[in-house]
């Protein structure tokens, strides 16, 4: 994609280049940040320069939507689908309402699946309880996996073992916060403040022995998958040496059965292969525009599980193909890292929600991968998989002026920030640090509060000795809401000053409303202290983050 958008940048097409061309596009987004659906509009706009015409307008499909996305594509494909009859009624002879009466065709799986006997598996490949091989056994697995893995995070970059795991937040409270600690106990992999730490989550053994019997599969058998491919309309498979794996294994390292909802499509497989006629019609009539909002009862506001559905559904037995296919991938979870490596050598901090909720049928659910890691124990073994990534923050060198704005778990990074300062600050001179951190209560979850009272005090990197400053929106405390942008325009002359001396801005945490209600109140400050109007203090920090100096790290 990057490729082709270069190509369509390169300033000798004309705009005349793709007359004669015709499109439609549909954007996948979340409208939870700032930048939503900005590839589709900006491809859209660019083929529209180049010449090329829409058939139809432009489709934006949208993650939050109760429906999710399904709710924009079902009528923008019903239009497209109206525009091209009308081109050309050859499209579609019978109609572009058509439907096929008894649906009984079904492509075949994108995926072949070759089982192994015993005495066909190399001995160094079977099971054993050495860190190489748990390495070796993952990355077969997830190479082996259609799930849209990177192929250079197959393999991962270390093993960590948990040494601390403290409750941040009062117990009884209605949220649990959890500062993790871990040491490297394979290769130690060298990190920045402002880095991503990815981690792998066991899935709960019970429930993968329970899809594992309601699929009639046998665990022990050896397996390699491989993909199919399609070319010139011939089907072919991908002929690429694959070790085998154990099935049970493969399931429980690639395949999210217990806690990611299936997509619609899985739905409508499902009803092919349905044998008891009201489940065929159900799933049917669940797999169709007008069954979507009632999908979603059942399915996305529940969050049912891919094995609570096949259960919901006991005639169905999908072969084997299909489910790995159409089962959500299991994912890594990415965490800000909370640590300096300067204060913390050979150890990796993290900062986590622990996730979990009631769904509107008073069914209890929670985060896979918050609450693995909560309910590990420091004093048992137990090694996580862990990739480190370069994240949006990038470490800010100790001349530079910062503004940090972190409420909740948002202050992650910005611990790792501030304890690199104080580090540097104890063998030079290190620039200004402000933080605003905002949470619900003062008594029950402000998080690491000690830590950063001691850096604001006794010339710590947050003290006023230091130019630095720290300030706490404390949402709940009082009869009326107040958040970190309310304690910015507090502070709206000291946040300018600092902006005039050169100041970088971070901002992280939450992707809902924060990161526009922290710019909004960063366009108020720059036009009211600066005396621009409105549009100038937009383009002014536009021109800040063009500059590499406004950095945003949000997640919903």
């Amino acid at each position: 994609m990057k490729a082709f958008w270069r190509f369509l940048l390169q300033r000798n097409l004309s705009k005349h280049w793709l007359e004669g061309v015709r499109y439609a596009l549909f954007g996948l987004g979340d409208s939870g940040y700032q930048k939503y659906n900005f590839v589709a509009k900006k491809l859209d706009k660019r083929l529209s320069d180049l010449g090329a015409m829409a058939i139809i307008e432009k489709g934006l499909g949208d993650d939050q939507h109760p429906s999710g996305y399904e709710a924009a594509l079902d009528p923008w494909m019903s239009s497209l689908w109206s525009m091209l009859n009308q081109i050309n009624h050859k499209f579609f002879p019978q109609g572009p309402d058509f439907v096929i009466p008894d649906m009984k065709l079904i492509d075949q799986p994108k995926v072949q699946i070759t089982y192994h006997c015993n005495d066909e598996v190399d001995p160094q490949f079977l099971p054993n309880s050495d860190l190489k091989w748990i390495e070796m056994q993952i990355e077969r697995a997830r190479s082996m996996s259609p799930g849209k893995f990177n192929p250079n995070k197959n393999r991962p970059h270390c093993f960590l073992k948990m040494i601390k795991n403290q409750p941040l937040t009062r117990a009884g409270c209605e949220k649990d916060v959890r500062h993790f600690e871990f040491e490297f106990v394979s290769s130690a992999i060298e990190y920045e403040v402002g880095d991503i730490l990815e981690v792998l989550p066991s899935q709960n053994p019970a429930a993968i022995d329970a899809f594992i019997e309601r699929c009639n599969l046998d665990p022990d058998a050896f397996i390699t998958v491989h993909t199919r491919e399609i070319d010139n309309h011939l089907l072919h498979t991908c002929t690429t040496v694959k070790v085998p794996i154990k099935l049970k294994a493969f399931v429980a390292l690639t395949m999210d059965v217990a806690s990611a909802s299936p997509r619609r499509y899985f739905f409508e497989v499902m009803s092919y292969f349905a044998t008891a006629p009201h489940e065929k019609e159900r799933l049917q009539y669940f797999a169709s525009a007008e069954g979507r909002d009632d999908l979603y009862q059942y399915n996305q506001k529940e969050r049912r599980t891919i094995l609570e559905v096949l259960e919901d559904f006991p005639s169905v037995q999908i072969p084997f193909e299909w489910l790995v296919q159409l089962v959500p991938p299991l994912k890594t979870r990415a965490f800000s890292i909370s640590s300096s490596p300067s204060a913390h050598p050979n150890q990796v901090h993290l900062t986590v929600n622990v996730v979990s909720w009631t769904t509107p049928f008073k069914r209890k659910r929670s985060g896979l991968c918050s609450m693995w890691l909560a309910h590990l124990d420091p004093e048992q073994s137990t090694h996580v998989p862990a990739w480190f990534q370069k994240g949006t923050l990038y470490p800010p060198p100790p001349s530079l002026p910062l503004i940090l704005i972190g409420p909740g778990t948002g202050c992650a990074p910005f611990r790792g920030f501030v304890e690199e300062r104080a580090i540097q600050s104890e063998s030079g001179a290190t620039a200004p640090v402000i933080f605003f951190f905002g949470c619900w209560n003062e008594n029950n979850d402000f998080l690491y509060r000690d830590f950063w009272l001691s850096h604001s005090q006794n010339d710590g990197v947050l003290s006023k000795a230091k130019g630095g400053g720290f300030f706490v929106a404390f949402s709940r405390d009082q009869p009326q809401k107040v958040y970190v942008q309310h304690k910015m325009r507090e502070n709206s002359r000291r946040i300018w000053n600092l902006l005039s001396e050169g100041a970088a801005i971070y901002v992280a945490g939450s992707s809902t409303k924060m990161p526009s209600d922290v710019l909004s109140a960063f366009e108020d400050i720059v036009s009211k202290e600066g005396g621009l109007p409105k549009e100038s203090a937009v383009r002014w920090l536009r021109a800040l983050e063009k500059a590499g100096k406004y950095h945003v790290e949000a997640w919903s």
